[in-house]
């Protein structure tokens, strides 16, 4: 049909990303060239391609509109009529250049999802197939009816005057590529054309038939009520589109144009009808709005036609109607392409279809391929909430046996989100967007389960994710901060340093601590730029303390190390940059990592680690005793200080102590310091705490018994808050 993007580069096509002007124009040169050859037109091709210039602009700019509304390109299908590419082979070709080329020379800005853009590309089609065939439709009406008003001037030459004005009607009548049937006004059919003839499958079966029978054959009020106001007079025609049984259990499917006949003194006569078989258009309409709205793999309806139908049913209840979604997506499907191929993974996919099919019991439910493997099922007004779990897990149920493919047995399960409750003002989008949230929510909890959607759960998640994208603007707008929490010598009760740790001084949702955005951080990669930006700060302020103290006694300060810094190809030169860009004493620097990052690692996870031991900085090994604690791992990691958990001191906040917790700590301390580590004790908050943790041999202590992380000016200035 056309040229596919890799052939109109071969053939010297300028290539998309060029500046929008030229990709259009570019755009309408592929269209001109396909539909140019079935094009009845008189002017040059240079001359149609500049005529298409503006239909490609239309496109474009439908495509890119927000909202997107696809009925502005009823117009292009107009335009292409009226430059006379009535060929029946044209609206192939249009919408062959349309689905290929539109989106990659004319993309949606900003960026829209693959399917998103692909899905307004076909409503597009849809569009523009709709004015072709409104405007081929009009056109053929105006043809039909100068060819009725010349078979009107026709019969009254041959009643008033010659034979040979008798000869060219008969010429018309019998030549005509419509069909042409005359009645009188009591519905008698007196004659019909060698094309209605044919249309109906017989002259005879059109003879023996009165008008109204053939205009009740489908039962249509409205053809009654307008042959009515004909044969009265009332007025002079009508047209409808209109469907006839042929004999052999077709249907035909006619452009019908009825005219009343009036005799010279004006009065009603006859009635003319002439019809063309618009059977074969219709039958390409209604597959390419099959092509449109069905997914190509398993035939199940796409995401543009589950949208129309969701809205339809958004629509129809109203406010206080109700609605059920059950989002499906499978469990481990990504494994099952990489390890298996796509080719496996698409019978799977097809297979998950024909099973989610035979899950919808009515005309209400409809179940669809949004895209992937990920699939939609829509209840319209459920009557309560168990309708809908019921289907959940009839899905369910039905994706228990394992799939067989190639002989091989494939398990396959879903998590599904399940929105349902009154529509309310919610919009499509609104409702996909909860059931998608709510299938994650089923997937954290293990899959191959359905959960209830809940506005709070949604809620934090529309938190999570706008937390999520708001990390690096907030890291460049200057939003972070460090507050600095003292680590204060058991015996001495000096400060020997400070734990330093982020904030985000959010402006919608205040001050937010760690807990709130670093694991964020972490599974979308930004921990790696916040955690560098971290331990710049905590170095510059490491620095000046050591200058305060001109070096000697300074506090050092701690730095968290996230496991992924950890694994960063970039650390250890980091941190050498960090120590010469500041000056700091690499004394004067530990980084904290947690047991769990530690614990089990090889030689290579470690090295990094070694390097920067070497450089001179502490590392310390953070939340002991809440990870495999394999204690004789411990003689061979560069540690210099052991963090012990404050799960390990809660049985110390009052006397008598908890024996075995002083035990646990006591025997821990013992194996730190025959190892050479100093030990730290997190989570103290009572006087009690730090005496008991004094008297096992603790070397520091952190806790808000001390202080709570303030600021830094705030460290030599400390005032024991005993929370008991």
């Amino acid at each position: 049909m056309t040229a596919r993007p890799a052939q109109a580069a071969a053939e010297g096509d300028t290539a998309p990303g060029e500046a929008p002007d030229d990709n259009l124009r570019r755009f309408a040169a592929i269209w001109s060239r396909a539909i140019y050859p079935v094009t009845a037109t008189s002017m040059t091709r240079a001359e149609f391609e500049d005529h298409l210039v503006p239909l490609a602009r239309i496109l474009r700019d439908t495509l890119r509109a927000a909202p997107f509304d696809p009925r502005a390109a009823v117009q292009v299908g107009t335009a292409l009529i009226a430059a006379h590419c009535t060929d029946p082979e044209a609206l192939p070709s249009i919408l062959g250049i349309i689905d290929a080329y539109l989106v990659l020379y004319c993309p949606p800005q900003p960026a829209l999802p693959a399917d998103e853009s692909r899905v307004r590309c076909a409503r597009l089609q849809h569009a523009v197939s709709v004015g072709f065939s409104q405007a081929l439709r009009e056109r053929t009406l105006r043809e039909q009816e100068s060819l009725s008003r010349a078979a009107l001037a026709a019969q009254a030459e041959a009643e008033s005057a010659l034979a040979a004005s008798e000869a060219r009607f008969r010429a018309v009548f019998e030549c005509a590529a419509v069909g042409i049937g005359i009645a009188d006004l009591d519905g008698r059919v007196l004659e019909v054309n060698d094309a209605m003839a044919r249309m109906f499958g017989g002259r005879e079966r059109l003879m023996r038939h009165n008008v109204s029978y053939w205009a009740q054959a489908d039962k249509e009020p409205d053809q009654r009520a307008l042959s009515a106001e004909l044969l009265r007079g009332e007025r002079d025609g009508y047209h409808m589109e209109k469907a006839y049984p042929r004999p052999d259990g077709s249907v035909l499917w006619a452009n019908l144009q009825v005219s009343l006949l009036r005799d010279p003194a004006g009065n009603p006569q006859y009635q003319m009808a002439l019809m063309e078989d618009i059977t074969e258009r219709r039958g390409l309409l209604s597959r390419l709005r099959h092509q449109a709205t069905h997914d190509a793999l398993t035939g199940l309806p796409n995401r543009a036609l589950f949208f129309e139908r969701l809205d339809q049913a958004l629509t129809a209840s109203g406010p206080t109607g109700r609605i059920g979604v059950c989002y499906l997506d499978l469990d481990g499907f990504k494994t099952v392409n990489d390890s298996l191929g796509h080719a496996v993974g698409d019978r799977l996919l097809v297979a998950v279809a024909d099973r989610l099919s035979d899950c919808v019991t009515g005309p209400d439910q409809i179940v669809a391929r949004i895209g992937g493997d990920e699939f939609v099922a829509l209840c319209t007004d459920p009557a309560d909430q168990h309708e809908v779990t019921d289907l959940a897990t009839r899905i369910l149920q039905a994706l228990s046996t394992p799939v067989l493919v190639d002989g091989r047995e494939l398990p396959v399960h879903g998590s599904i989100g399940i929105v349902h409750g009154p529509v309310g003002d919610r919009t499509a989008a609104d409702v996909l967007r909860s059931a998608d949230i709510t299938m994650y929510r089923a997937k954290d909890l293990g899959g191959n389960r359905y959960e209830v959607a809940d506005p709070d759960s949604d809620a934090r998640a529309i938190t999570r994710h706008g937390l999520t994208n708001g990390l690096p603007g907030a890291l460049e707008r200057g939003e972070f901060f460090i507050e600095y929490q003292p680590l204060i010598g058991l015996v001495d009760g000096a400060v020997h340093g400070a734990e330093a740790l982020v904030r985000w001084c959010h402006p919608a949702h205040g001050i937010l601590g760690p807990d709130r955005f670093i694991p964020l951080a972490e599974a979308s990669g930004q921990i790696v730029p916040l955690g560098r930006w971290v331990l710049e700060q905590a170095a510059r302020q490491a620095r000046e303390w050591q200058d305060e103290h001109d070096g000697d006694g300074a506090p050092r300060v701690n730095v968290n190390l996230s496991p992924i810094q950890l694994h960063h190809p970039d650390l250890v030169a980091e941190v050498a940059r960090v120590l010469d860009e500041t000056g700091l004493s690499p004394r004067s620097l530990c980084l904290e990592v947690t047991e769990s990052a530690l614990i089990g690692a090889d030689e290579d996870q470690l090295k990094p680690l070694r390097q920067i031991a070497d450089l001179g900085v502490d590392i310390a090994l953070d939340d002991f005793g809440t990870g495999y604690s394999n204690l004789s791992s411990l003689r061979w990691l560069p540690l210099s200080v052991l963090k012990l958990d404050r799960a390990f001191t809660r049985g110390m906040r009052q006397h008598p102590a908890d024996p075995v917790d002083l035990k646990i700590v006591e025997g821990v301390v013992s194996l730190a310091h025959g190892l050479g580590l100093t030990v730290t004790v997190e989570g103290i908050e009572t006087r009690t705490q730090a005496e008991h943790l004094r008297a096992l041999g603790c070397d520091t202590g952190q806790g808000w018994y001390y202080a709570r992380p303030g600021p830094p000016d705030r460290l030599h200035r400390l005032t024991l808050a005993d929370a008991s």
